[in-house]
């Protein structure tokens, strides 16, 4: 017999899969990996602690960054003093702590501005060897630590002058919230900058000071966690398939404090794609994300409804197995079995005829051949009976009723039972998560914008001093090469007519280009919008130097993991840019989303508050809104970045339970379904055509061959009507049986 052909194995198959089916259902069904805190909330710290290092990190890149392509453009220019560099500098970017200009030859201080830099770990000699220029952390005596770019600043004929500037390793624009707590680690565990716990002498009471004590041991606890867990090959850090952060990081759990426990997510500084290298990712650094979440003891999981569902499936699939075993398998067995007789010439005994479908009509035509071969002619055997009643239930009918049975029991739970909606409890810290992971992300964009309005003023004081279209050029070219986030960069007069342009065609030809506004949005009326900043050109009689920024430099700031759908709005609550595919200028899905825009522009004294939501209307969804709040030229925008996720995503016990009920259901019906349409193709079928044709032999149609398809039950019932046939065949070209003549009488003639 075939391994897939016949009617045993599809049977055996469903038998293992609906009891192996069963007893996980019992087993896993009614439990949820809860250890005390849903996974979603770790899974939301890990991602809290990876938009931290995505933050440390694209801060200290572009610091290093922005210090050399001004070193560059000061040094291709003419030659300035140590002051006008850095008061430049100053009134450019607001991102160091300090600055510092030292002459390399004899390393005497020729200006400072800010903090004191601490320029004792910087020795001038050897600036120009490989990795000279690298960017190194100090400690202070107060134990604080700076991180120190250098960079070159050179004229002919002038001495070689070093550009120092410090900062401190803080997290731009990162919402804590009110009880989290998050920290910068060095490879060693170390905690080099923390925020979010106060010091224990700031507080009065005792209590406090205890408890900010614990804290603060849990938080070290933490940082030696992520300091082992970071030498660790991210590769294999993850489970496979995972993806997602291009570093090592995770979540852990720590110790419980009456009914609060706190939970931590850790995250390396990683460059933002595989492969890369950067100054930060080089560092060695991690960041740690500490939160405390409150324990809702009362929150058990029976595994009753697992037993339940398992021994309902035991039962309805051993009714399910038994109708396929008493009236499909065994009538077939005992076909295959007796049609075998007959072509051994044993037809003494009458055919035993089966009760149902297919199977009576195959058992009423071998009843007929086998008197046919006793001699008996074609009409004396008379016409095939059609089955009455019951009797007429064939294999397909029966291969139905198995399959009623089996989805009785799987699409209740794909679609009824074990709903969540209504009873799913979402933690309040996954609202909180929500909230401050898109504040975060609102500043992080707005910093973006502001980092580009920045940079034009840079190269637009650079173009000042060049009047030559191709000095223009070269200096456009080298700053679209280092710098993404521009689709073109152009210098256009007043009048509206571009002298130089470097990048793709601009978006707006015509007015607009010239304004007074560093940043505007222009295309409302396009298919793409078009982020334009702009800056003066001093010298230039109104000239100005225009960035085009592109959309999908936006959309790749948006994309961060855990937020659900992000859009980036404009006053009008307008959509600019999005993590997934939008169009551009369309409005917000539904009404709820366009009020939690207007309420999080609302502001709270100076400043504008984020604010985030949990829905229950169609699903229960988490949403949340931030609007641009700090200095710098974005600002103005009135821009906002609103996200929002169903909740049946993450990893909430009632979820997870629904889910899994849901699997089990799809499972069962994928069983049920695969097994039955195996029984139908290789047996129910076969069998129906191969009646029709018992049948047409037994009515004296003696000149068709019967070819066995498959080799299994119905190919060798075939295989027997086949030799049946040519057995008869013989038989009608044998002459006829005659009885030897008797002894006659002496017959008598007469004479005439």
């Amino acid at each position: 017999m075939s391994l897939i052909g016949g009617i045993r194995p599809p049977i055996a198959v469903l038998s293992v899969l609906l009891l192996s089916l069963a007893g996980i259902t019992a087993l896993v069904l009614g439990r949820v990996d809860n250890a005390g805190v849903p996974k979603a909330v770790l899974t939301s710290q890990q991602h809290f602690a990876e938009d931290g290092a995505t933050a440390l990190r694209a801060s200290i890149d572009e610091s290093v960054t922005d210090l050399t392509r001004s070193a560059g453009l000061f040094s291709a220019g003419r030659a300035v003093s140590g002051d006008a560099v850095l008061d430049k500098l100053g009134s450019t970017y607001q991102k160091w702590t300090g600055t510092a200009v030292v002459e390399v030859g004899t390393g005497k201080l020729v200006a400072a501005r800010g903090e004191t830099v601490p320029l004792t770990s910087v020795r001038t000699s050897g600036l120009g060897d490989e990795g000279g220029l690298a960017p190194r952390m100090v400690r202070l005596k107060n134990g604080e630590t700076r991180l120190l770019s250098l960079a070159l600043l050179s004229w002919p004929g002038e001495p070689q002058l070093l550009l120092v500037a410090s900062s401190n390793l803080t997290f731009p624009g990162i919402s804590i919230g009110q009880f989290r707590s998050i920290a910068v680690v060095d490879g060693d565990g170390a905690i080099l900058s923390s925020d979010g716990i106060p010091e224990p002498e700031q507080v009065r009471t005792s209590t406090d000071r205890e408890e900010i004590k614990t804290s603060r041991k849990q938080l070290k606890a933490f940082a030696q966690l992520s300091a082992r867990k970071a030498r660790q090959d991210p590769r294999s850090s993850k489970e496979p398939g995972m993806g997602g952060y291009q570093g090592v990081s995770g979540s852990a759990v720590g110790g419980r404090v009456l009914s609060d426990r706190s939970v931590a997510g850790y995250a390396t500084l990683a460059a933002p794609a595989p492969g890369q290298t950067t100054t930060a990712s080089g560092l060695g650094l991690s960041v740690v994300a500490m939160v405390k979440v409150i324990e809702d003891p009362t929150r058990t999981h029976s595994l009753v409804f697992g037993v339940l569902a398992g021994g309902a499936l035991l039962i309805i699939g051993s009714i399910a197995v038994a109708v396929l075993l008493g009236t499909v398998q065994r009538p077939l067995i005992r076909l295959f079995l007796e049609s075998r007789r007959l072509t051994r010439g044993d037809l003494t005994r009458p055919f035993p005829v089966p009760r149902y479908g297919e199977a009576h009509r195959l058992g009423h035509a071998l009843e007929r051949l086998r008197r046919q071969l006793l001699g008996e002619s074609v009409d004396a055997t008379g016409q095939a009976p059609r089955p009455r009643g019951l009797r007429r239930v064939g294999t397909r009918a029966l291969l139905a009723v198995c399959a009623v049975l089996l989805l009785a029991w799987s699409v209740p739970l794909m679609l009824l039972v074990n709903r969540a909606d209504g009873t799913a409890v979402v933690p309040q810290q996954l609202v909180s998560d929500q909230r401050e992971r898109t504040d975060t992300l609102s500043d992080r964009v707005r910093r973006a914008l502001n980092e580009g309005s920045a940079d034009l003023d840079s190269v637009g004081s650079l173009i000042g001093n060049r009047t030559a279209p191709d000095a223009m050029e070269k200096v456009l070219e080298r700053t679209l090469e280092e710098n993404q986030r521009y689709r073109s960069l152009y210098v256009v007069e007043s009048s509206g007519e571009i002298l130089v342009r470097e990048g793709k065609e601009p978006k707006m030809i015509r007015s607009h280009r010239v304004s007074d506004t560093p940043i505007r949005l222009l295309g409302r009326n396009g298919k793409e919008p078009v982020v334009v900043a702009n800056a003066e050109i001093p010298g230039g009689d109104g000239t100005q130097l225009v960035g085009e920024f592109r959309v999908e430099f936006l959309n790749a700031l948006l994309t961060r993991p855990g937020l659900g759908v992000v859009r980036l709005v404009d006053d009008q609550s307008k959509v600019i840019a999005g993590n997934t595919g939008f169009l551009a200028f369309q409005s917000l899905p539904d009404d709820h989303l366009k009020d939690l825009v207007a309420a999080s522009g609302q502001r709270l004294g100076k400043k504008a508050v984020a604010n985030g939501v949990l829905y229950r209307e169609h699903g229960v969804r988490i949403a949340a809104a931030a609007p641009f709040a700090g200095s710098g030229p974005a600002e103005a925008l009135d821009w906002s970045v609103v996200s929002w996720q169903p909740a049946n995503r993450l990893a909430i016990p009632e979820y997870d339970s629904q889910n899994r009920t849901v699997l089990a259901g799809l499972l069962g019906a994928a069983a049920a379904v695969g097994c039955l349409a195996w029984l139908h193709i290789v047996v129910a079928r076969p069998l129906r055509s191969l009646a029709g044709r018992a049948e047409a032999l037994a009515d004296g149609d003696r000149k068709t061959v019967l070819f066995p398809q498959h080799h299994d039950e119905v190919g060798a019932v075939t295989r027997s009507l086949e030799l049946i046939r040519q057995q008869l065949q013989d038989q009608r070209r044998q002459p006829p049986r005659r009885t030897p003549p008797q002894a006659s009488a002496p017959q008598q003639y007469t004479r005439n």
